[in-house]
């Protein structure tokens, strides 16, 4: 992957864990690496088909020199995540901090930390079969939008389905979007049981009616088996609530388990419920 890098950019902020270096601030020393294609950029010598990379310069220098943090971990890793929301080509990004003036009593150059950041493609399904139902799996999407870490892509149209399972229960309003995210599988997942709780989302029965119901079911090709989280979802193959929906938007996703597409799965299933 081709990319652009910018090296030591100096800019005098306050981050530190001690008082002082909040107050009166020292210099860091702040590198940034980003994964682009720029094969067209190359090819029409056309700065719209690249990266300004003097603005990517005061974007960083603003967002260092206006938040406070007191480990310079968490700026890197703040300031990878608004790269990444903010630019849309960047697939990939290494932000490195140095620190020449660490407080440590040695002689030494610098202190620095490196944190590398992807942006990852991520599906969902949204469900609701209590009260308003649309206005749930509706809120729930605009919730999802507003998160920092994440930007929304596309959402499917709403169907309305048959409960799924053995309960008996009303209709349920459905859909599937596609986001972007810079969170790690679980860290997703946290913030989905957030949104889900602020719905007042209960668990008491398996398959049971709820408000709002979030499911991860593809994040980039990976796999992921805990005993919190399974991703491919486990059961998408077998959900026509969550096939119809999710081929309208990417039908030639593939399984990485499967190794078939959602339009393959979508027609096996309906085949075999004929």
């Amino acid at each position: 992957m081709d990319q652009i890098i910018i090296q030591d950019m100096s800019i005098y902020a306050k981050h530190g864990v001690y008082m002082e270096e909040n107050i009166l601030g020292q210099q860091f020393l702040v590198s940034v690496y980003m994964d682009v294609d720029l094969s067209k950029a190359g090819q029409t010598d056309n700065l719209e088909h690249t990266i300004d990379y003097g603005k990517v310069c005061h974007f960083v220098t603003k967002y260092m020199q206006e938040h406070t943090f007191k480990l310079i971990e968490s700026a890197a890793e703040h300031l990878a995540e608004e790269l990444l929301m903010q630019y849309r080509q960047v697939k990939k990004i290494r932000i490195k901090v140095k620190k020449p003036w660490a407080p440590i009593g040695l002689p030494i150059k610098n202190v620095c930390v490196s944190v590398d950041r992807i942006r990852h493609t991520v599906y969902l399904s949204l469900g609701s079969n209590l009260g308003d139902r649309r206005a749930y799996v509706q809120k729930g999407v605009e919730e999802l939008n507003a998160l920092s870490s994440c930007r929304l892509c596309e959402v499917s149209d709403f169907i309305e389905t048959e409960p799924y399972g053995s309960v008996e229960q009303d209709n349920f309003i459905n859909c599937v979007l596609r986001l972007e995210t810079v969170l790690n599988p679980q860290q997703l997942l946290e913030k989905l049981h957030e949104i889900e709780d602020r719905s007042g989302r209960t668990r008491e029965i398996h398959w049971g009616p709820r408000t709002l119901d979030l499911d991860i079911l593809f994040y980039d090709h990976e796999v992921v088996n805990t005993p919190q989280l399974t991703i491919p979802h486990i059961d998408m193959q077998n959900r026509y609530f969550v096939l119809e929906p999710l081929r309208k938007i990417a039908p030639w996703y593939r399984h990485p388990l499967f190794h078939q597409t959602v339009q393959q799965m979508y027609e096996k299933l309906m085949e075999e419920h004929k």
